[in-house]
């Protein structure tokens, strides 16, 4: 008998993956965890019914939100991520030796425990010792920080639920003031494909383009995401993504990408028409 994990993504579409077996369920004080093992994405961790990452196609994601600003920014230090508790973004931001420190407050314990146990590739960034992770809410972690970071990552996971406080003007507005005065904040921008996702983008990109004076989005194609395609937000005092950006000195760090390239970079930021038009009406909208 064949077994198949389905997760909505609207009311009439769905996408479904065939399971060889689930090797893990267990509810948290925040959401329900399970880890399913599948033929065509590897090891898959699912919340609430819906997929966090898989093996597959989650070094996407991390690269898109890790090489992109470190290729803008010249000089980081401090990093600061929200959620990841998955472990990939802290990972992928520990291949740059200059980094000193990066923070990582994540307020569920059980994803760090899920995903040490089951994906431990993903986690291999938790042992280096400049990585520190703190269990508490993102927003109470905020309130006393000015001036301290170069980047800040949410890698959180949806605007809904124990998560929510996350995508509100009030929490772009501190991450503007725990930056640097030339720091930058990405951020996971959801998909725009769907009627039923479409405004929680457009409110995203409205909050943001209010709080910094850069604010631009930029795309790439994840499998087992929303319609397969997602965008990111790059939120920045100082830096422009594309006119800024130093193709050159990333290239010479010698890095091993399986998605990010410097011509990706560019590509990135090149958006569709549609997609263009729906951030511009909302741009427009805060200017009334």
């Amino acid at each position: 008998m064949e077994y198949w994990f389905s997760e909505y993504h609207t009311k009439d579409v769905k996408l479904s993956i065939r399971a060889n077996e689930q090797l893990f369920s267990g509810k948290s004080d925040y959401q329900t965890f399970d880890v399913f093992s599948t033929p065509e994405f590897g090891k898959m961790l699912v919340s609430d019914g819906e997929i966090v990452f898989t093996e597959s196609d989650e070094f996407v994601y991390d690269e898109m939100v890790t090489h992109v600003p470190m290729a803008v920014h010249p000089n980081v230090k401090k990093v600061l991520i929200f959620g990841g508790g998955d472990g990939g973004v802290a990972t992928t931001y520990a291949q740059y030796p200059e980094i000193e420190r990066i923070d990582l407050v994540e307020p569920d314990e059980m994803m760090v425990e899920v995903s040490k146990k089951y994906f431990p590739e993903q986690t291999a960034g938790f042992d280096d010792p400049r990585v520190h992770i703190y269990f508490q809410d993102g927003l109470h972690f905020l309130r006393s920080v000015r001036n301290e970071y170069d980047i800040i990552v949410n890698d959180s996971t949806d605007p809904f639920g124990h998560e929510e406080g996350l995508f509100t003007k009030e929490f772009y507005g501190s991450c503007y003031k725990a930056l640097k005065a030339d720091g930058i904040m990405v951020y996971q921008h959801g998909s725009p494909f769907y009627d039923v996702e479409e405004e929680a983008c457009r409110s995203m990109h409205r909050k943001v383009f209010h709080s910094f004076p850069i604010s631009r989005v930029y795309q790439a194609h994840i499998a087992t995401c929303s319609a397969g395609y997602w965008l990111f937000g790059f939120a920045s005092k100082k830096y422009h993504p594309i006119q800024d950006f130093d193709p050159k000195r990333w290239n010479d760090r010698g890095l091993k990408t399986w998605y990010y390239t410097t011509n990706l970079h560019i590509g990135s930021f090149m958006l569709p028409k549609y997609v263009e038009d729906l951030l511009e009406e909302e741009e427009d909208r805060k200017k009334d």
